[in-house]
């Protein structure tokens, strides 16, 4: 789709997704942060991080995919963001089922960096996606 025919809409869905994608990336990178203070400070700090993922787990995730359909955004869009559901499915089937299969919550950690490198990469391909325009007419 031709950049200078989207609509108000489209632009305003556009800048919302960025934000709330830049969100999600500072959200997981501070949920790591606060199991690594309850591993290495004080376990006080695990109901932090348990109760921090609610403000942000689903929510965002639905909200981008919601704004990637009104901004009419690309395809790749839409798998990042299933991507980010499914990842934190996994984080919370990983955390919740441990007392099933004791190796399952070994995988939380390795589907956060998942969740981390998947979400700085929507982060920047949305930037150059909504930015390219830009980038090109200074050249």
């Amino acid at each position: 789709m031709d950049k200078e025919n989207i609509s108000t809409v489209a632009k305003i869905s556009r800048g919302l997704f960025l934000l709330f994608s830049s969100v999600f990336f500072i959200a997981v990178l501070t949920q790591i942060f606060l199991a690594g203070l309850a591993i290495f400070v004080n376990p006080i700090y695990w109901m932090k991080h348990t109760t921090f993922i609610h403000v942000f787990g689903f929510n965002i995730p639905v909200l981008l995919f919601l704004l990637s359909y009104f901004g009419k955004l690309p395809q790749w869009a839409y798998i990042y963001v299933f991507g980010l559901i499914s990842g934190v499915f996994f984080m919370y089937f990983t955390a919740n089922f441990t007392n099933i299969l004791r190796w399952l919550g070994a995988l939380h950690p390795i589907i956060a960096v998942f969740l981390v490198i998947l979400s700085f990469l929507l982060v920047k391909k949305t930037t150059l996606f909504i930015f390219q325009k830009r980038s090109s007419e200074l050249i």
